[in-house]
């Protein structure tokens, strides 16, 4: 089993051997990733400190947002969080857990559609119809970019000393979220993704 640490004095380890107690196991991997980002947004990566786990959006209005990007510019998922990420500032990045199944509802809704892309991601783009239910919640998708735009002002003013640690945790996490996603994402290249985590993980407890 291959196992690492995070979190200091007192860390624990995660193993991610399979179920069966030998080798590696992508999918418990790929889970404690997700656990991972929920439980950070819940610390206050998800609109404003204070330990608050109140979602940033419901269903109805993170469509809206993700919609009005695409409706923008065409992007696949990773482009989307990254998107929601810069107009808070660094303060709100949505979990891949929500977008991607979020993305297919539009899909299947009609309101987007997939291109031809490279890779295996799928980038989106906006139909007519998605145009026009956008033109009808006009002034709702106008209050949810300004709860965004918002979110980056108060992050701004009360950011404090910890800024550069916590953008460089958001991109960490959406840098390792992305790569373990590709259909390429071999049980060695986990290994040498975790390894690279642990590495870091060690010289950080050995600061002084």
């Amino acid at each position: 089993m291959f196992g690492f640490s995070h979190g200091g004095r007192g860390h624990h380890h995660h193993r991610f051997g399979s179920r069966g107690g030998g080798g590696f196991d992508p999918e418990r991997f790929f889970h404690w990733i997700e656990r991972l980002n929920d439980s950070e947004h819940r610390r206050g990566g998800g609109g404003g400190g204070g330990g608050r786990s109140r979602r940033m959006f419901d269903g109805s209005e993170l469509r809206l947002v993700l919609l009005k990007l695409i409706a923008d510019t065409p992007r696949h998922g990773y482009e989307i969080i990254k998107a929601i990420e810069t107009l808070t500032g660094g303060a709100y990045a949505p979990s891949p857990g929500v977008v991607y199944p979020t993305l297919t509802l539009l899909d299947e809704m009609e309101l987007i559609a997939e291109q031809a892309s490279e890779g295996a991601r799928k980038r989106f783009a906006v139909t007519d119809a998605g145009r026009a239910h956008l033109d009808e919640q006009s002034e709702t998708v106008a209050t949810l970019m300004a709860r965004l735009e918002a979110l980056a002002a108060q992050r701004a003013q009360g950011e404090g000393e910890g800024a550069p640690v916590r953008r460089a945790m958001h991109n960490l996490r959406h840098a390792v979220m992305d790569r373990v996603k590709r259909a390429d994402a071999s049980p060695e290249l986990l290994h040498e993704i975790a390894g690279l985590i642990d590495e870091v993980a060690q010289k950080v407890e050995r600061l002084k």
